[in-house]
């Protein structure tokens, strides 16, 4: 479906406009990254643009015409789950701070869970009636 609308804000995430019907869509940011000149111009300049409003979901999209009709690929950002060097990194350092822990005490996690189940159990004795 084609709709005009006007640019009513550009931010970092994406942008809003407000249709010609007075409801408001957005602007996905992979949109705005490509075409953020259009839409930065048209914000500038308050002057309406074509728009292909889709519905997903709850919000509708908006899109420019041309985003639509074109064949390449949306790309998109994936995020690198496991950096290798990073983690050998961490382990070094776990590893070190074991010496740091003293021998005649429970673990540092040991004592940081001891203090949380005497908290908690303060804090339950002060919710029960006397």
């Amino acid at each position: 479906m084609t709709a005009i609308g006007t640019v009513i804000n550009v931010h970092h995430h994406g942008a809003t406009v407000r249709l010609a019907d007075g409801t408001l869509a957005a602007v996905p940011a992979a949109e705005l990254a490509a075409h953020r000149s259009t839409y930065v111009a048209g914000y500038d300049r308050r002057s309406p643009l074509e728009l292909v409003i889709e519905r997903r979901g709850r919000h509708p999209i908006a899109l420019l015409p041309q985003s639509v009709t074109s064949e390449e690929p949306a790309t998109s950002i994936v995020p690198r789950l496991v950096d290798a060097d990073f983690e050998r990194q961490i382990g070094e350092y776990l590893k070190a701070t074991q010496e740091w822990a003293p021998a005649d005490r429970p673990e540092p996690a040991e004592r940081h869970f001891i203090r949380k189940k005497r908290r908690a159990a303060f804090f339950e004795a002060r919710q029960k009636p006397t």
